[in-house]
């Protein structure tokens, strides 16, 4: 009996999708087959995957026209291909997966990495935000039928839905697989990147509502640290701008998962400096800082319920106070250089001064919850459910 075949949809170009990536990775050593599709975009690398990949080369790039034709696009091939069940990861995929799914009666299964209504992109833009908040009305409903089931990132918006439309969502966290750090692909990069002094790392998406412009601001007050920025995003090339005469901002631009997870491990402190720019970013649980669990590197990060339902629990980091944002404007306070300068320093030197072997066992009591091969599970047993 040849087994059960899965398609799996996001609407990026799955290069460093990790959650994703894990996700169909756990569903082939389960033994489905998996064929994962996404987007073609011009500098999207290649793929070398244990699963199938497709990717579609779409006319559209941004905003409703790129969502209508990918769904389009999507659906017409969910219609004809050989599928045993449907995988849609966020809202944004959902709607050619939910008609698929009940015009071919096949089981639908659906992530949601985050309340999508909410996300920054859509804060001040309220006809679209109601669009997707009218397509969660009219289809997270009929996830809670037979052949339906759906998880989430953290409880948080897992309690939110199940209040709004009665959705039962199992958790399963955006957690990284235990991973080898300071590896030897990346020692010479963070050697020449580093020049003997601190580093301080964001690594993720570099879009607006992240916090790293406040950090850029604060470096010339750090001459013994040096900013290193991985990843790419919509701010990414003004921020490069604002810090190029600045000696300790380093940019790498986007970066494999590979060769960041080596060069995690050589930095001082994590940032996830996230601002309070919706329900999304206040209940998230950002992935990197499990990412600087697993690697033990103390985060600095944003006071938000899910970020501290971690770091206090197992004390692995430092909190501030997120800065008073305005929905008039859709702007945020810039906090004071020197305060956020003065932050940095106290939290490293609370870090120097913790006993190594107090410091090494809060990170191995983390790094063992806070890992792939326990969210897994609740991936799988969720999933089954569908059939």
């Amino acid at each position: 009996m040849p087994a059960r075949r899965v398609i799996v949809s996001v609407t990026n170009d799955l290069v460093t999708d990790q959650r994703v990536h894990r996700s169909c990775s756990a569903l082939c050593e389960a033994g489905y087959d998996v064929l994962l599709v996404g987007r073609l975009l011009p500098g999207s690398a290649t793929l070398q995957r244990p699963y199938a990949t497709e990717r579609m080369r779409l006319l559209f790039k941004r905003k409703a026209v790129f969502y209508a034709e990918y769904n389009i696009r999507l659906f017409l091939k969910l219609m004809v291909v050989r599928a045993d069940a449907f995988y849609a990861n966020d809202t944004d995929a959902l709607p050619a997966n939910w008609l698929a799914s009940r015009l071919r009666r096949k089981p639908l299964f659906f992530d949601a990495h985050e309340m999508f209504p909410e996300v920054p992109e859509l804060v001040g833009r309220q006809r679209v935000k109601r669009f997707w908040t009218w397509i969660e009305h009219r289809l997270f409903p009929t996830l809670t039928k037979k052949g339906s089931a759906a998880v989430t990132v953290c409880q948080s918006i897992a309690d939110i839905y199940a209040q709004r439309y009665g959705l039962h969502m199992e958790v399963v966290r955006n957690v990284p697989m235990a991973f080898p750090v300071q590896s030897d692909s990346a020692r010479k990069l963070m050697a020449e990147v580093g020049e003997g002094r601190r580093i301080l790392l964001y690594q993720g998406a570099v879009n607006i509502g992240r916090g790293i412009e406040w950090i850029v601001q604060a470096m010339p007050l750090l001459p013994e640290c040096v900013l290193v920025v991985a990843g790419v995003g919509d701010i990414y090339d003004e921020l490069r701008a604002k810090a190029a005469t600045m000696d300790n901002v380093r940019f790498l631009g986007r970066v494999s998962p590979e060769v960041l997870h080596g060069l995690t491990g050589w930095a001082s402190l994590g940032l996830s400096l996230l601002e309070n720019r919706g329900l999304n970013y206040y209940y998230s649980l950002p992935n990197r800082i499990a990412d600087f669990v697993q690697a033990g590197v103390p985060v600095l990060a944003t006071d938000f319920p899910e970020i501290r339902r971690v770091v206090e629990q197992y004390g692995i980091g430092t909190l501030v106070a997120p800065v008073p944002f305005d929905p008039k404007t859709y702007t945020s306070a810039i906090p004071d250089p020197a305060q956020t300068a003065q932050t940095i320093r106290d939290a490293l030197a609370y870090w120097d001064s913790l006993p190594d072997e107090e410091r090494k066992a809060r990170f191995t009591r983390a790094a063992a919850d806070l890992n792939w091969n326990n969210d897994k599970k609740k991936l799988l047993m969720q999933f089954d459910t569908i059939f």
